[in-house]
């Protein structure tokens, strides 16, 4: 892509009143445009980027045999008071609504209760279960106060999966296959040693949950980790009892700021009687599903690894996810840099071209805000000395390599 196509302009400084490094520097970088507090559009650099966490995601979850789907954003009343749910002094973050007959709904802020009640529809027998479902959908929550950035926000993008499933051992085994897939989607995304397992409270979902939290200095949440052992519970749920049952001493653990990528949810067979979802089984019995909520806060992730990898330059995006994976920056040499973009895109290679008019210096600076892997240098200096500059973004210094290795290294 020719950056000069681009309607986004890369901006010296950001909004007034935002605060957070993640929202500061993708809307400097055009990622994201603010339309009012925790609310962002996604811009066409941005959604390359999250289309990228997306597929990252969307195949690990396919591994687990799980369907994907994309359920209303609107929801009916009657079903969230099943659960008494619907109540604002039990979920405190509802926008709610009403259809021209005066009808009740509520804008979607999770979808247990709407997939159970679906579900009722396709689950009746034993022969029927388990099923998987998933689902990347812009979730609405009308949250008191949006802050850090896309890490929190009114409005979102979210992956979200519900299990159903024939009992307990079932249940436990899906469950236990999700935390396997999530680590393997943080270790894709670059932060998997720094993303821990947590024991935590379920807030308006459950009891309790598990959690996944990175450790990142912007994140909202504090957890005790000791990466030896690989233990790491929530502050909000210490407490000796706790420390006794993993066999740990408030000595042996270490204090970090985390902010939470994703959670697991076990609703047991509560949620199913509460909804009304049972099967018959082979003695024709009336059983209860089991039901997991399994979430990954896809626009949150993104914040994340801004916060966690950007430098005092810019934005530093791992390569599995970043919008392309060469900028190509040209002084002078326009017949040349268009050869060499040519080639670059027929072997399949992400590109994308700043054939902007500008000074180089001003191709530089915006090179290391946009944060792309690898930067490409063409000019008389480097064709002279045979071949072209690459710059790695986590690198000082570049190097002039030919084009055969340019495409091997980039490969």
């Amino acid at each position: 892509m020719k950056q000069s196509k681009l309607f986004t302009k890369t901006q010296k400084f950001a909004p007034k009143d935002e605060v957070s490094k993640n929202a500061q520097l993708l809307i400097r970088a055009g990622y994201i445009h603010k339309e009012m507090a925790g609310v962002y559009s996604i811009l066409p650099l941005g959604l390359r980027v999250l289309e990228k966490i997306k597929q990252i995601v969307r195949e690990e979850m396919n591994f687990l045999d799980a369907s994907e789907l994309i359920m209303s954003g609107l929801q009916k009343k009657e079903v969230w008071e099943q659960t008494n749910r619907w109540d604002d002094e039990v979920v405190d973050v509802w926008f709610k609504s009403q259809l021209k007959n005066g009808t009740e709904v509520g804008f979607g802020w999770s979808h247990e209760e709407p997939i159970g009640e679906m579900m009722k529809n396709y689950i009746s027998s034993y022969k029927d279960l388990p099923i998987y479902v998933y689902q990347f959908q812009t979730k609405l929550r009308n949250e008191l106060r949006a802050k850090s950035g896309i890490m929190r926000g009114r409005e979102f993008v979210m992956k979200d999966m519900y299990s159903f499933s024939l009992d307990e051992k079932q249940h436990n085994d899906f469950y236990d296959a999700t935390i396997e897939a999530y680590n393997k989607v943080y270790d894709r995304l670059g932060v998997g040693e720094d993303t821990f397992i947590t024991f935590a409270t379920g807030g308006a979902f459950t009891e309790f949950s598990h959690e996944f939290q990175t450790v990142c200095e912007a994140g909202e949440d504090v957890i005790y980790i000791n990466r030896e052992k690989n233990i790491a519970i929530n502050e909000e749920v210490l407490n000796d009892k706790i420390l006794t049952k993993l066999n740990v001493t408030k000595n042996e653990l270490e204090k970090v700021k985390t902010a939470e990528v994703g959670n697991i949810f076990n609703f047991g067979t509560e949620k199913g009687e509460s909804l009304g979802l049972y099967y018959m089984d082979k003695n024709g019995k009336k059983i209860p599903v089991w039901m997991g909520s399994y979430g990954i806060g896809i626009t949150r992730m993104m914040g994340v690894l801004v916060e966690k990898m950007a430098d005092d330059k810019g934005i530093v995006w791992p390569e599995s996810v970043a919008p392309f994976q060469v900028h190509l920056i040209n002084i002078g040499e326009e017949e040349k840099v268009e050869e060499i973009y040519q080639q670059l895109v027929a072997e399949g290679v992400e590109v994308l071209w700043d054939d902007r008019d500008i000074r180089p210096g001003e191709k530089f600076a915006d090179s290391d805000l946009i944060g792309i892997p690898y930067r490409v240098v063409i000019s008389s200096r480097s064709l002279e000395a045979g071949g072209v500059e690459l710059k790695k973004r986590t690198e000082e210094e570049g190097k002039i390599v030919k084009m055969d290795e340019l495409k091997s290294i980039i490969k």
